[in-house]
């Protein structure tokens, strides 16, 4: 079976989740840079317009968002679980709070100037500008807290997650790691990117610690890949991951579709429904260089919408 690649920039936090994810299970994995801006052409030829990082390749089967690649991975490679028996549903739910309340409380507070200068170290004042410009309509319609009000929130996050640490435990639900503490970490692992934001963190020593052990576990053994490589190896795939379009879910297979994220960059990708179920929908596209690809999202925070038939 093809090692996953990973297509994701340094400084993202969630592309640092999955990098954590693979050091978890001591995997070896394929990294390929992205622009952290558009354009970006590479990208879209093999996700058809879906521009948030990182996504997770393997052939011609394309995984967007973290919450679904990071349970390819599991069953991939089952061992140490992501999801252990009994604790799964906790730890899911965590990982969801992490990943979207903890993590936009995280952003606003370190990207306060004293922190930005940090995180875009190296970066002129016309590429800031760039940035800024980039992700204005990313996350247009989306509501952010005030630094002043997410510096509030997240203390009080803090302290949560300290009191669940209280009684001694490693990891956020007992003596094994799961998926909560991989979606927590990305969010503490970007603070750490600005210096002079982290006194935030101590108040809490048990915390402190806690991240220290998550990141013990490293990234595993990447081989760095090119772009053009990966969208050849999509290219030159002869068959995808087994889908089933699972009935009395409103759509049938062959419908024409777009998928859209609920939250941020709500860039639609277009293509023929292959796969649903109530964890995942797997569209069919066609792209000029990469083939005949299968995207596939989780069905928690994407719509499905039927469009016309080309």
């Amino acid at each position: 079976m093809p090692s996953f690649i990973l297509h994701h920039y340094a400084n993202s936090p969630f592309s640092e989740k999955i990098r954590l994810v693979f050091g978890f299970k001591a995997m070896a994995w394929h990294s390929v840079h992205v622009p952290s801006m558009l354009p970006k052409p590479d990208v879209v030829a093999l996700t058809g317009g879906y521009r948030r990082t990182p996504f997770l390749q393997r052939g011609a089967d394309i995984w967007c968002d973290t919450a679904l690649m990071a349970r390819v991975i599991d069953r991939a490679q089952p061992a140490p679980p992501l999801y252990p028996a009994g604790l799964s549903g906790a730890a899911q739910t965590l990982a969801q709070w992490a990943d979207s309340t903890l993590f936009w409380s995280v952003i606003p507070y370190t990207l306060q100037p004293q922190g930005i200068a940090h995180v875009m170290a190296g970066v002129p004042p016309e590429g800031l500008k760039a940035f800024a410009a980039d992700r204005a309509p990313f996350t247009a319609g989306l509501t952010r807290q005030s630094p002043a009000d997410a510096t509030v929130a997240l203390k009080a996050y803090l302290a949560r997650l300290e009191e669940q640490l209280a009684d001694g435990r490693a990891f956020l639900f007992g003596g094994q790691a799961s998926i909560a503490d991989f979606s927590v970490a990305h969010c503490l692992w970007f603070i750490h990117l600005a210096p002079p934001m982290l006194p935030v963190l101590d108040p809490f020593a048990k915390l402190r610690a806690w991240y220290a052990r998550v990141a013990t576990f490293g990234h595993g053994e990447p081989t760095v890949m090119k772009s053009a490589e990966a969208i050849a190896l999509a290219a030159a795939a002869t068959s995808h991951e087994p889908v089933q379009v699972e009935p009395g879910l409103g759509f049938e297979a062959g419908d024409a579709v777009t998928v859209t994220p609920t939250d941020y960059g709500r860039d639609p990708v277009a293509g023929m429904l292959v796969g649903l179920t109530n964890e995942e929908v797997v569209i069919e596209r066609h792209d000029e260089r990469a083939g005949i690809l299968h995207v596939h999202f989780p069905r928690i925070g994407f719509q499905i919408r039927k469009e016309a038939k080309a």
